[in-house]
């Protein structure tokens, strides 16, 4: 080869090959194949029952044959897949008669196929024994190799369990809590800053990598026993400040001349050993450091909100405890109680107050906290963009929709946590007030009965219980309803006709005010027990004038008539003195029309009453009574 030579790449060219040229000299091009004729092409040159390797050079042969003609005519094949064709119905030709041959062999009609008689083969008893004895050898080694690796794989859990890696231990430290690096110290945080906490209190920890000698309480066991403790260990140590070491939690109870009614504690952890070991997990330690900086923050905001808020009756803040004035004569009292660590390295732990645990006080100075942090965090957007930050939806619209001055300063009004927690605790005792009055009315009064359902679903300031009257075995036929609404320091009284009383905190005016509906209830009991026995209402009154005056409420009467109108029954009742029943009748059981009396019941007009001695009477309860006392006189 030439040294001045010249590479020159030969390429095919693009343009199709010429079919026809006309008399006028224009070229007319074949088309070009498709996708589909392209695939027939190469598929017409394969040839499925040929395989050898002579087969195999005749068939690139025939290929470049083929391919020759195929350049050589112009003209496309009239149906491209014509070869294909064939060869589908010669397989389908030979399936079919596979078919046919496979159901005469099972149906056995026309023919009978009889197996051929073969010679037994010779057993070798020795050559089946080594074949099994190979078979239980293969078995046994599987089984031996799974063994040693389950053994593996306990010892290096055990391994891994015993001695823990510092830096596993240390990714899961960051998983929970924050942490940074500062010059040749790892150190994390506590607070609530991130979640919008403004305590300035400083909550930061070290994190240490624990000493590896035989002294440390993280060396393995020596003894078995030792070793079957379920104390967690770990390659890490944090250091926690002194201040937030050992255990604090919140105390809520009322007051009440020296005696504590009820009691509340939060987040009280269950270790009362936390810190108490300096080389103990680092999980339960870093959980109650951060509790403790919890129910400090907490105690601070209400300690700040106490000293800020002008009440009529000033708040008391002395040492770790708040005073505050709930109700006349009770008082609420907030005290954080914190043990820390002595120097022997024991915790001296608050022992928690005797009382029940509330838990609705326990939620609500969580979720009051957290409210606080959400609102430091979470602002109202802007609307334009442009304009400033803190302004709510309402205050924005102000303006536009002319709002006065007295609702703008309601706009810029917010309660403070310790008013929301003393809102809650005057309703949870006027709940408790009204909670005794009304099971101890419906244990004294047996007749009628008394019934209350309270509602499940309460806010925190705020109760409703409906109260249900009716008298056993007639409850169809009259039924009273109340509904109260148990506020911070009031009750709203809803009865059936729609009248809505309003009532203060005071237990009696509650008693009294269910005395009078339940005497209000038998007065309507009787008047429609006497129109399904036929009697007849001559006078009635809910507000009676007559007789002594009573301390609480009215008395109430009515008169009733028998069918005949010879008998009268007279019914009074005092919220104090009870029911009293007098009966009356005509003067003169016979009667004569003359001149000027013409009809009976101008002669039903004397009669003195006479009063029935009621405890005496048969009846299971007042309607009973009053049942079988109109059904003897109308009888009589």
């Amino acid at each position: 080869m030439s040294a001045y030579s010249v590479n020159i790449s030969v390429e095919a060219p693009v343009e199709n090959q010429i079919q026809e040229i006309t008399y006028d000299g224009q070229e007319i091009y074949t088309p070009p194949l498709t996708m589909s004729e392209h695939l027939t092409k190469l598929a017409q040159k394969i040839d499925f029952a040929k395989c050898g390797p002579e087969e195999l050079n005749k068939e690139i042969t025939e290929i470049d044959k083929n391919e020759d003609e195929a350049e050589q005519s112009t003209a496309p094949p009239l149906w491209p897949w014509d070869s294909v064709r064939n060869k589908l119905r010669n397989a389908l030709t030979e399936v079919s008669v596979l078919a046919d041959v496979l159901s005469i062999a099972k149906e056995k009609h026309y023919m009978v196929l009889d197996p051929v008689p073969q010679e037994p083969p010779e057993l070798k008893p020795m050559v089946q024994v080594y074949a099994r004895k190979k078979a239980l050898a293969g078995a046994a080694s599987v089984l031996l190799s799974g063994a040693d690796r389950l053994k593996n794989l306990q010892a290096e859990a055990l391994r891994n369990r015993t001695t823990p890696d510092f830096h596993i231990e240390l990714l899961r430290l960051r998983q929970n809590f924050r942490l940074k690096k500062v010059s040749n110290s790892i150190v994390g945080d506590l607070s609530y800053r991130t979640a919008g906490s403004k305590f300035a209190q400083n909550g930061t920890f070290e994190v240490t990598k624990a000493e590896e000698d035989g002294d440390s309480p993280l060396s393995p066991p020596c003894s078995p026993n030792a070793s079957l403790s379920n104390k967690p260990t770990s390659a890490l140590r944090v250091t926690v400040p002194s201040e937030l070491q050992g255990v604090a939690f919140i105390k809520v109870f009322f007051q009440k001349d020296q005696d504590s009614l009820t009691a509340a504690q939060l987040n009280l952890p269950s270790s009362s050993t936390a810190n108490a070991i300096p080389d103990m997990y680092w999980q339960p330690k870093l959980e109650a450091a951060q509790n403790v900086l919890f129910c400090k923050e907490l105690f601070n905001q209400l300690a700040k909100d106490a000293v800020q808020l002008q009440s009529p009756i000033p708040h008391i803040v002395v040492g770790n405890q708040i005073i505050a004035s709930v109700l006349p004569g009770i008082q609420l009292v907030i005290g954080l109680c914190h043990s820390g660590v002595s120097t022997d390295g024991k915790t001296a732990v608050v022992p928690p107050s005797s009382n029940g645990h509330d838990h609705v006080l326990e939620h609500s100075l969580h979720q009051l906290l957290r409210e606080l942090h959400h609102k430091n965090t979470h602002h109202p957007f802007p609307h334009p963009s442009s304009g400033p930050i803190g302004p709510s939806k309402r205050r924005r619209l102000a303006g536009p929709c002319a709002v006065d001055r007295e609702e703008l300063m309601q706009m810029t009004q917010s309660e403070t946590m310790l008013e929301q927690v003393i809102k809650q605790a005057q309703h949870i005792n006027l709940r408790d007030r009204t909670l005794f009055v009304l099971d101890r009315l419906a244990k004294d009064i047996k007749d009628p009965l008394i019934t209350s359902h309270w509602n499940a679903l309460n806010s925190p300031t705020q109760s409703c219980v409906k109260i249900n009257i009716v008298a056993h075995m007639y409850d169809t036929i009259c039924r009273t309803s109340l509904l109260i609404h148990v506020n911070e320091t009031t009750l709203k009284c809803i009865t059936r006709d729609g009248r809505v009383i309003h009532m203060s905190y005071e237990s009696q005016e509650l008693r009294d005010f269910i005395m009078c509906q339940v005497y209000l209830h038998q007065m309507t009991a009787v008047q429609n027990l006497a129109k399904c026995m036929g009697w007849q209402c001559l006078a009635n009154s809910a507000q009676l004038g007559v007789g002594a005056v009573e301390p609480f409420g009215n008395a109430s009467s009515c008169v009733l008539a028998s069918p005949t109108g010879e008998r009268l029954i007279s019914v009074r009742c005092e919220p104090k003195s009870g029911v009293h029943v007098t009966i009356a009748q005509s003067p003169r059981k016979d009667f004569f029309p003359g001149q000027l009396v013409k009809e009976r019941k101008w002669e039903n007009l004397g009669g003195s009453f006479k009063e029935v001695r009621w405890d005496k009477m048969e009846g299971k309860n007042f309607l009973n009574k009053m049942e079988l006392l109109m059904a003897s006189l109308t009888s009589s």
